[in-house]
Parts: C-alpha cells; sequence; structure tokens
C-alpha cells in the first residue's frame, strides 16, 4: 500500500463524494442539508488549508481547516472521506496526531461540531485530545451535535 497526502483538489470530490461513508454523509446532511459532493466542495472552498489522502493512487479522504473568526483566530477543522480510512488505521492515526499539531500552531483554537450519532468520530476527537460538549440539537436536522474544540 502507498499513501500520501496532496493538495485537495475538486477532482478529488468526484473519487470520494460516491463512496463517503455513511456515518460522514449522515452527519453532513443533518449538519447543513448538504449532499455529499456539495459538502465537499464547500469545505474545499471554506478551507485555508485542504488535503487529500490517497491510498494507491485513489483519494480517499479530503481533510481541512478554514478560518470561523478572524479576530480571535478560530479555525474549524474538517474531514470527509470513504470507508478505505479503516482499512489503514495506523497511517490515519499518526497522520492525524502529525495534522493537528500543524494546524494549532495556525489557529488560537479549533472548534466545530460533530454529529452524536457518530461514535467513530467522537472516539477519534477525544483521542486527539478534543473536549466534546454535552449534546444539543444543531443544524439543518436539529439532530444531537457536540461542540468539539481544542485551546492553544
Amino acid at each position: 500500500m502507498s499513501a500520501r497526502i496532496i493538495p485537495a483538489s475538486v477532482e478529488h470530490v468526484a473519487v470520494i463524494a460516491p463512496r463517503m461513508r455513511e456515518a460522514d454523509k449522515d452527519e453532513v446532511f443533518a449538519a447543513v442539508g448538504r449532499g455529499p459532493a456539495s459538502a465537499l466542495l464547500h469545505s474545499l472552498r471554506c478551507s485555508d488549508l485542504a488535503y487529500t489522502v490517497e491510498y494507491d493512487g485513489r483519494p480517499e479522504l479530503m481533510f481541512g481547516c478554514g478560518t470561523t473568526n478572524m479576530i480571535a483566530n478560530v479555525g474549524a477543522p474538517w474531514a470527509l472521506g470513504t470507508d478505505a480510512i479503516d482499512d489503514h488505521p495506523t497511517h490515519f492515526l499518526r497522520g492525524s496526531l502529525f495534522w493537528v499539531r500543524e494546524v494549532r500552531k495556525r489557529y488560537a483554537s479549533l472548534l466545530n461540531v460533530v454529529d452524536d450519532r457518530n461514535e467513530a468520530s467522537k472516539r477519534w476527537l477525544e483521542w486527539l485530545g478534543f473536549t466534546l460538549s454535552e449534546p444539543q440539537p444543531y443544524g439543518y436536522e436539529q439532530r444531537p451535535f457536540r461542540i468539539f474544540e481544542m485551546k492553544a
């Protein structure tokens, strides 16, 4: 298996969107009422930093971070991908730790939301060192979401 991280592009959306993980599809629809391609395009366009993880030359995950508050220097990290990330847990987890350390250099704090149904993402965020709030209704479907946050 070869893995590499490259700058994200619009072309990667067409490869990842049709195969997006069910939990990610459910989360973006519940939060903002968007389908996979629309959510990836929106995230890409709103990001200061955006990358794609390729396994054996095939895009499997897009992730990034965009500024949500310039005065307080708050970034909103995001990651949306396919089930292939489950096939490469060591690479994914090590890469996640490295990426969070790098992003923290750029922002005073990181803040976003996670669907409370998404158990794997909540465990991953806590493992990375994020603090999760209690669930509260949020977004398009007003489902329970948790704010996740990491301060510098």
